[in-house]
């Protein structure tokens, strides 16, 4: 991950060329490769690549635009990804090594980490423990004076948005790391959590006119330039399968929106989109919801890729900070599944109307004696009486830790029970996996 790093670095902050071997018909040849001003660096948190494999089935079996994911054509190489001290990493340390070069600990939010000894992958100087780390968008911003974006469907000092735009060595001090962001005097912040807003903010943005909506989506899409913050929800914003795309943008339009802003400077920008919430429904071991979330995140690529190949001057890269879940299509209970067609797989799956929460919020608006009629017109599933009495009897409770949802006695957690029995996509952690992420990369 340290040497991908570095040449993230080198890509977005070089003035110089740069030249790189490549080999064709046997004969190896030196080619410059000329810098790019702008950088649109996009990260689908929690995304292991049997996702993006399911995601694409379900497109050609649903007939959505072909037998391609628009970010097919870029896919280049894989990653490992890791904490300073541990192999299997979280989204604070992973995506801090992508922007300052060094991994970090669970936690930590682009500081140098504590040494660990006995358990350290990297080499790690005592002396520099917690020392603030400057990340490549303040790079960007400061010796470059680019304008710099950051565009994510949940909380915006959540663990990656802050990676870009603060320092502290606990992801959770969202006081700390938002009024950081906020100081950061960001050109572009589209994302949730209103009620992370302080008085002492908005007077910020008031002295350094940076305009600011809350849950405004017809103001959001008539801004035209300067600076501006936009957030939705007081908590993240709604799955893409659950979304009303009338009140609250979805990623994609959110992404071109960031685009049409920050390329009004002449000197270039950085921006960092995240599909944020594909690792929150891998958390979930919701399969419907981690297949079209990762769509979701797919669209705003194929808007990302439209944009460079028509710039011409812009450079997109495309990596997950880690792997969630396990998931994988087949599973134990698949007899004969090198003969399992298409329609077998993906006949179900692609039924669903909603994930488990957006089923959930649903139900919770009913009388548990039409729970099997509401069930069945939003999934095709007819729940046995067994299953009828779990939903009943669960705790209608959202856990307020995402990661965890799939531990739960939640309705959450038994409506993906009943609608994952009904698939063949498997899953063997409701928690991050070690294994190494995909890269892709578009560079003119």
């Amino acid at each position: 991950m340290r040497k991908l790093t570095l040449i993230l670095l080198s890509v977005i902050c070089s003035t110089t060329f740069t030249v790189v071997a490549q080999t064709y018909n046997g004969n190896s040849y030196r080619k410059p490769v000329r810098p790019t001003k702008n950088v649109i660096l996009m990260i689908p948190d929690g995304t292991s690549i049997g996702v993006v494999s399911a995601a694409r089935w379900y497109q050609i079996y649903n007939k959505l635009g072909g037998d391609n994911l628009a970010i097919d054509p870029y896919f280049c190489g894989t990653v490992k990804t890791f904490s300073s001290n541990a192999p299997i990493g979280d989204s604070a340390p992973t995506t801090s090594a992508y922007m300052t070069g060094m991994p970090q600990q669970t936690g930590n939010v682009c500081i140098y980490p504590p040494a660990d000894p006995e358990n350290d992958l990297v080499e790690v100087d005592p002396a520099m423990a917690y020392q603030p780390l400057a990340t490549i968008l303040e790079a960007n911003r400061i010796e470059k004076g680019r304008s710099t974006g950051l565009v994510v469907t949940v909380e915006f000092p959540h663990a990656t948005p802050a990676d870009c735009a603060a320092h502290h060595y606990k992801r959770g001090n969202y006081s700390a790391i938002g009024s950081q962001m906020a100081y950061q005097n960001l050109d572009v912040m589209f994302g949730a959590e209103i009620k992370l807003i302080t008085d002492d903010i908005r007077e910020h943005f008031s002295n350094k006119q940076i305009t600011y909506y809350a849950d405004d989506i017809e103001a959001f899409r008539s801004h035209t330039s300067g600076k501006v913050w936009a957030l939705w929800c007081d908590n993240n914003m709604p799955y893409g399968l659950d979304h009303d795309k009338t009140t609250i943008p979805s990623l994609q339009e959110m992404t071109e929106k960031a685009i049409e802003l920050l390329s009004q400077n002449e000197n270039g920008f950085f921006l960092m989109v995240e599909g944020s919430k594909v690792d929150w429904v891998a958390h979930a071991n919701d399969a419907v919801g981690c297949i079209t979330e990762f769509l979701e995140f797919d669209r705003a690529v194929g808007s990302a890729m439209k944009f460079a190949e028509k710039d011409g001057n812009t450079t997109v890269i495309i990596l997950p900070d880690h792997g969630n879940s396990g998931f994988t299509i087949g599973r134990h209970n698949l007899s004969g599944y090198d003969r399992a067609s298409l329609d077998k797989l993906f006949r179900n799956v692609s039924r669903y109307r909603h994930t488990a929460e957006g089923l959930e919020k649903i139900l919770l608006k009913k009388d548990p004696a039409n729970f099997k009629a509401v069930v069945k017109e939003h999934t095709g599933i007819e729940i046995t009486d067994k299953e009828l009495t779990a939903l009943i009897e669960s705790e209608n409770y959202k856990p307020e830790n995402y990661m965890k949802v799939s531990d739960g006695k939640n309705m959450i957690a038994k409506l993906v029970e009943i609608m994952n029995k009904r698939t063949y996509f498997g899953f063997t952690t409701g928690g991050h996996t070690g294994e190494e992420v995909f890269l892709a990369a578009y560079h003119p």
